[in-house]
């Protein structure tokens, strides 16, 4: 079943890039007493110079040494690439920007999507880094990086018994140790916590009193630790397309992830009513059945699919709304024959996987027993019988059992202290930063009822509400749909 591809870093930029269909809805907003604070600004040590390599935007960088290990402050330090647009009017203060991925090269992500900024360019420096641990040529970082091979592995089956389980866990462990031993120090120290003290240390150098940062993907997840360890030096933030790392009560997470899922598929059954593929209903649930035992033969070689490969897939076509949904009925016609060729990616990866999972195998809770295991995922078959556990953090982080160190930074519920936060999201996502901002009161989601990942890039309905909350900290209306 395993297939190596070229590794790659995240396709966060192209999931950001891609168009939205937009329902333009500028909502009236109101003012309130504690939005007219404006950032304060102290003494920068930061020597700013143009970026390597950069002869047209005008970005400039500079280097921030941070610990390895913020455990030992005074110990080995390695090296954060920052960059910065300068505000093109008079600047009020800055953001601080990261695109997700877990690792991303946000010098590189910046500079490419540039024209995003301009209007929040006005007043506002827009700040960015490289991340730690994923500074290597594949990742087009600039920081220190992990020298590691960061192949793509794809999920994990269910183990089916106790030697299955360890199996796994040794399988697991090979991954990781051939990444970790490279750097067991860094490779340690790779959580969403550990960016969030490097985001404490760029607001230190960049002398602000107050951060602001914009998150999007899985840097809401830096977000949201930023959030539990530094709540009083928090001025806005806004999480963009991300999902709820600060739930108190795990489980039910892991069960709202699979509704939505589930409401995924039958968004795409209830369009199949009208649209000539009644019968796809019926015959997905067969198709699962017939394939949780016996996997579906494809006409690639060495490639067939079970009933949790199907459900991930078929998950994430129908979160891709009508203009993919065709194709996604005709492909279970045709695995229900037999056939799951059309279920084969054109490129790339042939079973849902994932890169070396050196952060979120820090940030989730996992497996420890087959019986825990077994347990939770009868549990979400049973909630979402179409969609199963694939795409939840269930599954997910079963390349995680067995992983060499242990889980530093898992999920938590978020302070009381927080001042107002802003998030955005599509189909799927706005439902989960709901879910994270029930706990900080005043706090807006922008709601997009479509497909897509993130808002900010394409939907520019949401642009403009964020730009205003970080110039000014005004929240849009709490129905607010774009």
């Amino acid at each position: 079943m395993v297939r190596r591809d070229p590794p790659t870093y995240s396709g966060i930029v192209n999931a950001m890039l891609k168009p939205l269909t937009l329902t333009l809805a500028l909502l009236t907003t109101a003012l309130h007493p504690w939005q007219t604070i404006t950032p304060t600004t102290g003494t920068s040590p930061l020597t700013w110079q143009p970026c390597p390599q950069d002869q047209t935007t005008g970005m400039e960088c500079t280097d921030l040494p941070v610990p390895a290990d913020w455990q030992k402050p005074e110990g080995r330090k390695i090296t954060l690439k920052l960059g910065r647009l300068q505000a093109t009017g008079t600047a009020k203060g800055s953001v601080l920007v990261s695109y997700g991925g877990p690792g991303a090269p946000g010098i590189a992500m910046t500079r490419s999507v540039q024209s995003w900024w301009t209007d929040l360019r006005k007043s506002m420096d827009i700040i960015t880094w490289d991340t730690r641990g994923y500074g290597s040529d594949q990742f087009q970082g600039l920081s220190t990086g992990l020298p590691c091979t960061w192949t793509r592995i794809p999920i994990a089956d269910l183990p089916r018994d106790d030697a299955d389980f360890g199996r796994l866990s040794d399988t697991n462990r090979g991954y990781a140790e051939a990444c970790r031993l490279k750097d067991p120090e860094l490779f340690a120290n790779m959580s969403s916590a550990d960016h969030a003290r490097d985001m404490e240390a760029i607001r230190k150098a960049l002398g602000t009193d107050k951060l602001n940062y914009y998150g999007a993907s899985y840097a809401g997840f830096f977000g949201q630790a930023y959030a539990r360890l530094f709540p009083g030096n928090l001025r806005t933030m806004v999480l963009d397309g991300t999902w709820n790392h600060s739930a108190a009560d795990w489980s039910r997470e892991l069960e709202a992830m699979a509704a939505t899922n589930e409401q995924s598929l039958r968004r795409f059954f209830t369009w199949c009513a009208t649209n000539g593929c009644k019968d796809v209903p019926a015959l997905w649930r067969k198709l699962i059945t017939r394939s949780t035992d016996t996997p579906v033969p494809t006409k690639t070689p060495n490639v067939a699919y079970k009933a949790g490969d199907l459900q991930s897939f078929a998950v994430g076509l129908a979160r891709q709304g009508a203009p993919v949904w065709p194709k996604l009925a005709a492909a279970i016609r045709k695995a229900s024959k037999g056939d799951a060729s059309d279920f084969v990616p054109a490129k790339g990866s042939r079973y849902p996987d994932q890169a070396t999972p050196v952060t979120e195998c820090t940030d989730w809770p996992r497996f420890t027993s087959l019986k825990q295991l077994t347990t939770t995922v009868a549990r979400l078959r049973k909630l979402a019988p179409n969609a199963g556990a694939a795409n939840t953090f269930a599954t997910s982080t079963l390349n995680c059992i067995g992983w060499p160190v242990p889980v530093t930074n898992p999920p938590a519920a978020l302070p009381d202290n927080l001042p107002p936060l802003l998030a955005a999201g599509a189909w799927g996502e706005s439902e989960a930063t709901e879910r994270i901002l029930a706990q900080v009161p005043d706090s807006v989601t922008i709601h997009h009822d479509g497909p897509g990942h993130t808002l900010y890039g394409a939907n520019t309905c949401a642009r403009d509400h964020i730009n205003r909350y970080f110039t000014d900290r005004t929240l849009p209306a709490r129905a607010t749909h774009c």
